[in-house]
Formats: structure tokens, C-alpha cells, sequence
């Protein structure tokens, strides 16, 4: 199988590039880039295309998205609370200040 070959692939993994390629052209990356990237994306999750055999397919999750919403909020929990209630409080008054205008 030359490099390339997308034959070894699931339907499911196929629509899972494809919508992830369709959400970075629509952030403005060239078609082959997006493309480039969205198989990527699957390896990472699944672990490359599909072998045959029994009892050799494994769930397709979606690692790479969940990865955001377990990371999230780390940084801003390592800094003091007095850090974390200025940028509060300064984070407010430039709301409060935009809205008035």
C-alpha cells in the first residue's frame, strides 16, 4: 500500500477528517493543509487506519477534542487568588468602561 492510501480507513474515520478539514478551511487554511491536518488529527485519535482481523477494532473516540476541556482552567488555578481577583476585577471595569461608550 503506497504512503497516502486511504483505502485501510474507516467510513466513520473518513467523515471524521473530512469535518475536521471543513472546520480549518473555514478558519482560512488552504484546502491541502486542512487536509494534512485532519488525517493527522484521526491517527492521533485512532491510532492510523484500521487492520483487518478479529477483535482488532477499537473504539473511535474523540481524544483530541476532549483534551481542551480536561486542560482548561489548570493555569489560571495555579496562580494566587489575589492574581486571579485583580484580573477580575480588571477584566470588569474594561467591560464596564466598552459598554458605556
Amino acid at each position: 500500500m503506497p504512503r497516502g492510501d486511504k483505502s485501510a480507513y474507516t467510513d466513520k474515520q473518513e467523515r471524521k477528517a473530512d469535518h475536521i478539514a471543513e472546520g480549518y478551511e473555514k478558519r482560512g487554511v488552504s484546502e491541502k493543509e486542512a487536509e494534512r491536518r485532519a488525517w493527522a488529527t484521526v491517527n492521533k485519535d485512532d491510532g492510523g487506519g484500521k487492520k483487518s482481523g478479529l477483535g482488532r477494532g477499537k473504539s473511535t473516540g474523540h481524544p483530541a477534542a476532549r483534551k481542551g476541556g480536561r486542560k482548561g482552567g489548570a493555569a489560571a488555578a495555579a496562580r494566587p487568588e489575589a492574581d486571579r481577583s485583580a484580573a477580575a476585577r480588571k477584566g470588569w471595569e474594561t467591560r464596564r468602561r466598552k459598554a458605556a461608550h
